[in-house]
C-alpha cells in the first residue's frame, strides 16, 4: 500500500499542474469563461453539460454557492467537447514546456501509469467522476496519455476518498478544515479556491473544536487519529488500481514517478498566483 501511495503521489504533479498553469486560464478564457468557470467546467465536462448540483455533488469541499455561480451560464457560452479540447491542449503544452517529453523513463512510466489507470476503469462503481473520464478516448501523444492516466487515477482515487469521508460524518468544509490544520497547504489559498464564507469557515471550526478534532486552529491528537485513518481508507480503496503492477511493479513506479513529479514542480507548474 505504501509503495501505491508513493507512486501516485511521486506523479500527482502530472495531473494536478492543470489547476495552476496560464496554459489552461488562456484556453478557457478564449472559450468565454470566467477563471472559476474555467475550473469547474473543465474538470466535470466528462460528464457533459454536468448541472452545478452535479458538480457540487462530486467536487464535495466546495462552496455551493460559488459552483452555482460558476456554472450558471457557462454550458450557454461553450461545449463539453470543446473545454475537453482545451484541457487536453493546455495539459500538453504545460507539460512540454517542464520538459516531460524528454526524461528517458517516459515509455516505462506510461505503460505502468495506464496499467493501473485501465485495471481503475474495470471497478467504476461508486466512483462517478472517475467514471465519467473513464468514458473519453486516449490521447495518441504520449505525454498526454501519461496525463490522461494520472487524471484517471486521481478521480479514482479521489472519489473513494470522498466515501471516506462520508462514511466517516466528516462534511465537505469540515474535510477542508482539517486538511488546512495539516499546515500541508497554506491555509489562504485554500479559502481562496474554495470560497466558503468566513463566518461559516469559523462556526465549523468551532464545531470540530467541540468534537475534539482540533487545537485550537491545529489538530488534535484525535484529530490526527482520524485524518490518518481516512487517508489509510483511501489506499485501500485506491489499490484495485495498483494491484494490477504487481508488488514489483509498484515499486518500480515509484521509483521513477518522483523525477517527473519534481520536473512538474521546478518548471513552476504548480506555482500558486
Amino acid at each position: 500500500m505504501n509503495t501505491a501511495r508513493a507512486a501516485w503521489r511521486g506523479l500527482e504533479p502530472v495531473h494536478g499542474m492543470i489547476y495552476f498553469v496560464p496554459e489552461g486560464r488562456r484556453r478557457y478564457a478564449d472559450l468565454g469563461l470566467r477563471p472559476r468557470a474555467g475550473y469547474f467546467t473543465s474538470r466535470s465536462a466528462a460528464f457533459g453539460r454536468a448541472s452545478a448540483e452535479l458538480v457540487i455533488s462530486t467536487f464535495y469541499n466546495f462552496n455551493p454557492a460559488s459552483v452555482r455561480q460558476a456554472i450558471d451560464g457557462a454550458w450557454d457560452t461553450t461545449t463539453p467537447q470543446q473545454v475537453l479540447d482545451a484541457r487536453y491542449a493546455a495539459a500538453g503544452e504545460a507539460l512540454r514546456r517542464a520538459g516531460i517529453h524528454e526524461l528517458p523513463t517516459l515509455d516505462e512510466v506510461l505503460a505502468l501509469t495506464r496499467r493501473a489507470a485501465e485495471a481503475a476503469c474495470e471497478h467504476p462503481q461508486g466512483r462517478p467522476l472517475f467514471a465519467a473520464h473513464a468514458t473519453l478516448p486516449w490521447p495518441e501523444e504520449p505525454v498526454l496519455q501519461l496525463w490522461h492516466a494520472q487524471t484517471l487515477l486521481r478521480e479514482f482515487r479521489g472519489d473513494g476518498h470522498v466515501a471516506c469521508l462520508l462514511s466517516e460524518g466528516v462534511g465537505g468544509l469540515e474535510a477542508l478544515i482539517l486538511h488546512a490544520a495539516t499546515g500541508e497547504v497554506p491555509i489562504g489559498f485554500l479559502k481562496a479556491s474554495r470560497a466558503w464564507p468566513e463566518e461559516e469557515w469559523a462556526g465549523t471550526q468551532e464545531r470540530l473544536r467541540k468534537r475534539g478534532l482540533l487545537d485550537g486552529d491545529s489538530l488534535s491528537s484525535e484529530g490526527v487519529l482520524l485524518r490518518r485513518h481516512i487517508e489509510d481508507r483511501t489506499d485501500r480503496l485506491a489499490l484495485p488500481a495498483y494491484a494490477a503492477l504487481g508488488d514489483a511493479g509498484r515499486e518500480r513506479l515509484a521509483e521513477l514517478a518522483s523525477p517527473f513529479g519534481r520536473a512538474v514542480v521546478e518548471a513552476g507548474l504548480l506555482k500558486i498566483d
